[in-house]
């Protein structure tokens, strides 16, 4: 990684600093009623993690700047106590946003309501708020909020420097770094390593805030609405919890005695397969089919190979139920070396900026596809689940007033024709059905999940177009780059998870062990904070999540955080030398001692079946 810039916060001038923060349930306390809902009475509830960077980096601002910041948040009564931790922290003043009415607001309802409420208390030229909240992990209210105000966006702020109205902000993506400059006002989304946050967790201590600085906002206030349900156009159907059983199995006797078990379990559980256990699924044709019936628009990210071609593929399978066709859209399609046509397309729609060679950002391509999709009314418009693709997305649901699924893992047509998208949340402890009542309906998809499809080298070409995206963007693109490729870990069979009880030291050893199973490597978050490994290979609740068919936990106590990243794996081995870790409670096949000694007899034999 290239070394980050220092900080600087040099305004000059007095700034309206609005932070937005979001009350959620602790997920260890997380409970289902009879009707699939969330329990939250008696729920322990705080502040979204991401929130907390927020109104700390906020806070600094305004302080530096002689100004003002000011928390929001919609929720019921009870997120009142998110408002008065930021006012124990330091904020001058805050707007709960609680009414009936809110309730059962999608991303496109709470960002209407919040941007309403920002236009009605404001201006600000500063809008700050959490990259993406923990227990749902969509990403789409801040970007949804800032194509609502008119405003600039950048996501994932990792650091932060302000030169009178220009910030310069690294941002941290998927796995690359983006330096970006953008003038003020604008809204920001912080990452979670962005400063020290805003922790003041002690429910006595928020009794002592004195309440008349809570200003309550009703529907009322904000306007006619509608607000809440009837302004969703998503709903939620079944929920369901999805309980990953785990053998628990504890391994005992001498170590090759141990060894031999852990290998009869795997062999059984099919965990020493090499390659795929099937064939994937082959592009459908379309012979004879035309463009008759609706489309299915996939955006393509540039760089995004492997979840574009999966994205293409399951579109290309919808079409076929629906007789409808693809259409791919975005930056770069005009290569006549790129087609995308035994890939699943029908059409690829190239989007190029005006009057420049540059590449339009988010906020261009939203603007250039918003006019294509109103007039073609595409049957559902499909995005990878990235932050090129959830701005994109969000700004593109926000322009049309469609329904948006966010991190989607599934989907399918149902009886009457429409999609329905397979949402998870709480780390993928749930997973609901989202339903669209707009006319057009928007999914982000999680990378990986979809299969890969295989080419089908007989379908035509796509038929090729062009849009112009309008070259408005307040956003600077710096630079970017990456100092890791997370697709290595996305795509992996198998792979070691490595805690910070693994010496860096001994990572040359663990490498040799790692190259002769052909796993991949991922890290809890306190190795990626030592800087040990880098960000894109953090796994967990703000990482990645990844599902391979053998994950080794080696060197870490097995904590929720980390684990719920690697709740879909196949198979799960732990070691550990303490015998009471909490490790043991989602794990196949647990080794009790040195994971190096372990590794020196088990890897050889994991080796060898393979190979067979």
């Amino acid at each position: 990684m290239v070394d980050p810039p220092a900080d600087v916060i040099a305004p000059d001038r007095p700034l309206r600093v609005a932070v937005l923060v979001k009350q959620i349930p602790v997920f260890e306390d997380m409970v289902l009623g009879p009707d699939g809902r969330m329990v939250r009475d008696g729920i322990d509830m705080h502040m979204n993690d991401y929130c907390r960077r927020a109104v700390a980096k906020g806070t600094e601002v305004a302080r530096a700047s002689g100004g003002t910041v000011t928390v929001f948040t919609l929720g019921p009564p009870s997120a009142e106590n998110v408002c008065r931790e930021a006012l124990l922290f330091g904020v001058d003043a805050a707007f709960h946003i609680c009414d009936p009415e809110f309730a059962g607001s999608d991303t496109w309802a709470t960002a209407k309501a919040l941007a309403t409420a920002l236009e009605r208390f404001g201006p600000f030229d500063l809008v700050m708020m959490g990259r993406n909240s923990v227990d749902s992990d969509t990403g789409q209210v801040p970007p949804q909020l800032a194509e609502l105000l008119g405003l600039p966006f950048a996501t994932g702020v990792r650091h932060f420097s302000l030169h009178r109205d220009r910030l310069e902000l690294r941002l941290e993506h998927d796995d690359e770094w983006v330096d970006v400059a953008v003038e003020m006002p604008a809204v920001v989304s912080c990452a979670e390593r962005l400063c020290d946050p805003c922790k003041i967790k002690d429910p006595d201590a928020w009794a002592t805030v004195d309440g008349s600085r809570i200003q309550t906002v009703s529907a009322a206030d904000l306007g006619p609405g509608p607000w809440g349900q009837a302004a969703s156009p998503t709903s939620v159907g079944p929920v369901q919890m999805i309980d990953v059983e785990r053998r628990r199995h504890m391994m005992t006797g001498t170590l090759d005695e141990q060894i031999d078990q852990a290998m009869a379990i795997l062999a059984e559980k099919g965990a020493l397969a090499s390659g795929l256990s099937t064939e994937p699924p082959l592009i459908p044709d379309r012979t004879g089919a035309g463009f008759d019936g609706s489309a299915i628009a996939v955006l393509v990210e540039p760089g995004r190979e492997r979840v574009n071609r999966e994205l293409l593929g399951a579109a290309a399978e919808l079409a076929t139920e629906i007789d409808g066709w693809v259409a791919a859209l975005g930056p770069g399609l005009d290569d006549p070396d790129e087609d995308l046509g035994a890939w699943g397309a029908d059409a690829q729609i190239a989007i190029g900026a005006e009057g420049n060679g540059n590449a339009p950002v988010e906020e261009d391509l939203a603007s250039a596809i918003a006019p294509w999709a109103a007039e073609t009314q595409p049957w559902a418009v499909l995005a990878p689940g990235t932050a090129w693709g959830r701005e994109v997305a969000s700004r593109l649901a926000a322009t049309l007033g469609a329904g948006l699924t966010g991190d989607a893992v599934g989907l399918r047509v149902d009886e009457a024709g429409k999609l329905i998208a397979m949402k998870p949340a709480f780390g993928g402890w749930l997973v609901a059905e989202i339903l669209c009542a707009s006319s057009v309906q928007m999914a982000t998809v999680r990378p990986g999940v979809l299969p890969f499809p295989r080419l089908n080298a007989d379908r035509p070409p796509a038929r090729r177009n062009s849009l112009d995206s309008p070259g408005r963007s307040r956003l600077e693109i710096i630079r970017r780059y990456r100092d890791d490729d997370s697709d290595e870990l996305a795509n992996a069979s198998v792979v070691i998870g490595v805690g910070q009880g693994v010496d860096p030291a001994e990572y040359p050893k663990l490498e040799k062990h790692q190259a002769a199973i052909g796993a991949a490597l991922c890290a809890t978050r306190k190795v990626t904070d030592y800087g040990w490994m880098p960000r894109a290979r953090q796994v967990g609740i703000t990482g990645h999540s990844i599902s391979p068919r053998l994950y080794f936990a080696i060197g870490m106590s097995g904590k929720f955080n980390h684990t719920v990243g690697v709740r879909n794996a196949g198979t799960v081995v732990g070691i550990n030398p303490d015998p009471e870790a909490p490790l043991w409670e989602v794990v196949d096949i647990g080794f009790v001692g040195d994971w190096a000694e372990v590794f020196d007899a088990l890897i050889p034999r994991l080796a060898e079946a393979q190979a067979g």
